[in-house]
């Protein structure tokens, strides 16, 4: 039984979008600005925080600094109070979130490492949203980025997806065997939802069926 889909995307690809229809079809929790909430209040600090770091790797001169103050006398008298919002510390509560969620079921989860911390659970469905990047940049202009800016936006945020995932999971993002389904958007939202739906259906068909019991022939 199928009790929770991950959604890992490019960005600009409507993966959060088809997550989100997904999570509604389903009457399933969404997390995705969920996930992002949860860790903030768990870290106690701002969304925009956690916003700004997850998925990615901090800048060699912010990792430096930490190390600094963790390594420091002072660092490690106030390191609790200090809050420390740095990647590392993102994804330690994120790997928790998710786990716990997942434990749960009946959820949809969208990127930050999900499909890779839940590699072993059998009730989990993989999914992998990607698209042209003229088809990316379209969606990024009508969200109110202009040409130059969703441009970048499309060169830059997977290559910083790629290197956290490669630095935390040393796996080659998005490693498409660890999927069990990739998906192009171009065929349209909607289409996507149905095609995934339909795909879990079948998985879930296919798991009962190893499961049956075998009849012995006379």
């Amino acid at each position: 039984m199928i009790r929770v889909i991950t959604v890992e995307r490019e960005y600009g690809s409507g993966g959060a979008e088809i997550a989100g229809a997904l999570a509604q079809r389903l009457g399933w929790k969404l997390w995705d600005q969920a996930l992002t909430t949860e860790i903030a209040r768990r870290m106690e600090c701002d969304c925009r925080v956690v916003e700004e770091r997850e998925e990615k790797q901090d800048p060699l001169f912010h990792r430096l600094m930490m190390a600094f103050m963790r390594g420091s006398h002072e660092g490690s008298q106030n390191a609790p109070r200090l809050k420390i919002a740095d990647a590392e510390c993102i994804r330690e509560v994120a790997e928790e979130v998710v786990k716990e969620a997942a434990q749960c079921g009946g959820c949809v989860l969208v990127g930050r490492g999900s499909a890779y911390y839940l590699q072993d659970r059998k009730d989990v469905f993989h999914v992998f949203v990607y698209a042209p990047p003229e088809d990316k940049v379209r969606r990024l202009r009508a969200r109110g980025k202009n040409e130059r800016e969703a441009r970048h936006l499309v060169e830059t945020v997977d290559r910083d997806r790629q290197a956290f995932i490669k630095r935390y999971f040393d796996i080659d993002w998005p490693e498409r065997h660890k999927f069990n389904m990739m998906v192009n958007s171009k065929i349209g939202e909607a289409a996507c939802v149905e095609m995934i739906l339909h795909a879990v259906s079948l998985a879930e068909k296919k798991a009962a069926a190893a499961h049956a019991p075998q009849s012995v022939a006379s």
